[in-house]
């Protein structure tokens, strides 16, 4: 009996291809197959991951060249402002400076309107007094002379009513005032 067996499965290994033996018909399908992957593979699929790492790399590439736009216009800007900034300030400080001088030049002029003004109003003030000065002199006078003549009358007893000989009498009366008057003031 085992010679049979031996038999039965010699009879069945000839029959049953060996899993190790190769069919070449199969491996020419699988090469063509593979063959034909491969070039869609390498004419379709590889390109359009070529063109999206394209793409991607020239949007990186873009966007940091875009940052750097940005970063140098930002930059300018900034300093467009400080420089503006600058020149506001300068400005400020000159308007500030021309308002002080305008001021202190107002001032100036108001003091000078008021140093005239007051000059004028002590000028026309001792004009005034001048004035009044002599009119009480021209009519202390004329009062002295009427009293001078008067008391005159009395003293010598005769009537002085003559206007001429009255006048030189008050006359000569004022003119001995007078010096008597200078020289207690030297």
């Amino acid at each position: 009996m085992n010679n049979l067996m031996v038999l039965a499965s010699a009879n069945a290994a000839d029959a049953a291809p060996s899993p190790l033996a190769v069919s070449w018909s199969e491996v020419l399908v699988v090469a063509v197959g593979f063959a034909i992957l491969m070039f869609i593979v390498v004419k379709f699929v590889v390109p359009m991951f070529e063109k999206t790492y394209a793409d991607r790399t020239e949007a990186i590439e873009g966007g940091i060249a875009k940052a750097e736009k940005a970063q140098a216009e930002a930059s300018a800007a900034l300093g467009e402002y400080k420089q503006q900034l600058v020149e506001a300030r300068t400005e400020a400080n000159r308007i500030r400076e021309e308002a002080r001088a305008e001021g202190a030049q107002i001032l100036a002029d108001l003091k000078e309107k008021a140093a005239s003004e007051s000059a004028r109003i002590t000028e026309q003030a001792q004009t005034a007094i001048a004035a009044e000065r002599q009119a009480a002199v021209v009519s202390l006078r004329s009062e002295v002379g009427s009293l001078a003549t008067t008391l005159a009358g009395r003293i010598v007893g005769e009537s002085l009513d003559d206007d001429a000989r009255a006048s030189r009498v008050v006359d000569r009366f004022l003119a001995e005032l007078d010096k008597q008057s200078e020289g207690a003031a030297k």
